[in-house]
């Protein structure tokens, strides 16, 4: 079994002997700090994200591969800040996970994701290094709106700050939708903040069915795109000279389409 492991750990070793290298000698990456790193491991998270939408399991290999060599070279820098080793980062990472997985590897039981999720939450909060000083703790400010949102009101549910079903969340869009309505003649401020209650509303809702908000708007966009796409095809040069009315026939045929 060790032998297996060892060979198993060999492609990891290579990656590392390849990004020692790049750190030494490649201008580039030797200029990195680890403030520098924090939008290229965003992109390729991004770029994940996106691969996983268009189920190309080959384009997921290859961007897991492209955020596994950004973890390496931010280890990397970090060490040689004399800050933290990848050795630590991995043994961090191996002992939090046997801590938050009771149910795993102790004797709690979890029978559902719910349960599971829930179990994570107490055992991260009795922490000692986890000086909670409120539930909501933790949701990063960085992650995109409608993943922070989800996060948080998550985090709210799992204490039954929540609607029974998805009707009373709707009910909520719909009063957040007409208070939206009515502050358009209360001024741009105003109307920001009550088109913000509406998106994060509706966030809620899609937790009730456990919908990815952030999947279903990019699904959208996707939808878009592609009908926005058909429109130009089909008014060729006269895109941007054609009536509403055109354009909004040929969205519909579009959209009949299946596209």
């Amino acid at each position: 079994m060790e032998r297996t492991l060892d060979k198993r750990l060999e492609p990891l070793a290579a990656l590392l002997r390849v990004v020692d290298r790049l750190r030494a000698e490649c201008p580039w990456d030797r200029k990195q700090t680890l403030e520098t790193m924090v939008p290229c491991v965003q992109e390729e998270a991004a770029e994940i994200a996106d691969a996983v939408a268009a189920s190309d399991l080959e384009a997921v290999r290859e961007e897991l591969g492209d955020l596994l060599m950004n973890i390496f070279l931010m280890s990397r820098i970090a060490e040689q800040d004399r800050r933290f080793s990848l050795l630590e980062v991995a043994q961090d990472i191996a002992d939090k996970l046997v801590r938050r997985h009771p149910h795993v590897f102790g004797d709690s039981k979890a029978d559902s994701p719910e349960q599971a999720l829930r179990t994570w939450e107490h055992a991260k909060h009795s922490e000692k290094s986890f000086a909670r000083k409120s539930l909501l703790d933790g949701v990063p400010a960085e992650v995109s709106a409608l993943r922070r949102a989800t996060k948080l009101v998550s985090k709210a549910a799992s204490v039954g700050f929540d609607w029974p079903d998805v009707t009373g969340a709707l009910d909520k869009v719909a009063e957040e939708l007409e208070e939206a309505r009515r502050s358009l003649l209360q001024g741009e401020e105003r109307f920001e903040q009550e088109l913000g209650d509406l998106l994060f509303a509706v966030v809620c809702a899609a937790r009730l069915r456990k919908v990815d908000p952030e999947i279903a708007l990019r699904r959208a966009c996707d939808r878009f795109e592609r009908r926005f796409r058909y429109l130009e095809k089909g008014l060729g040069e006269r895109m941007g000279k054609a009536s509403l009315d055109e354009m909004e026939a040929l969205w519909r045929e579009a959209k009949g389409k299946g596209l």
